[in-house]
């Protein structure tokens, strides 16, 4: 594989993931009034987009003009999920569930991205190494929610 290919996989890879995210607070964060929760939410989207942009500049940079959003199927995949899981439930420990399974899916992805893409690019690899570590931390913002019954 050349290298501007790797480099457009391992961007693209990086780029979903981002936007896999924002899509997701996009579907859910209409779903609850927890105001707590709904700040977080918004937070979480605010770096979610800065890590975006940073993969848009990057392609920009490298001259990578495919640069690739998720396709129609998995955003309806997506919604679809997000609406099915809080027909029933939208309370906001339903929720914060939801959003923490996201958050780990977030996190597997970065890990086997990594270990798929060795010795491609440093820059990725910090823009990565960003979101893993942005992940990480928003477990630990989104656990407490777990501990409301309330809506």
């Amino acid at each position: 594989m050349e290298e501007k290919e790797k480099l457009t996989v391992y961007l693209n890879a990086i780029y979903q993931n981002t936007r896999t995210a924002i899509q997701s607070i996009e579907d859910i964060i209409t779903k609850t009034d927890n105001q707590a929760l709904i700040e977080e939410l918004s937070r979480e989207e605010d770096e979610y987009s800065c890590l975006s942009k940073e993969c848009e500049n990057f392609a920009k940079a490298e001259k990578i003009e495919d640069l690739k959003d998720n396709n129609w199927i998995e955003k309806a995949k997506l919604w679809s999920a997000v609406n099915m899981g809080t027909m029933m439930d939208k309370s906001t420990r339903n929720i914060a569930e939801m959003m923490l399974i996201g958050t780990f899916m977030g996190i597997i992805t970065c890990i086997k991205d990594k270990d798929d893409h060795k010795n491609t690019s440093t820059e990725l690899d910090e823009i990565l190494d960003k979101l893993y570590e942005f992940e990480r931390k928003n477990i630990d913002r989104l656990l407490p929610f777990l501990e409301e019954n309330k809506n």
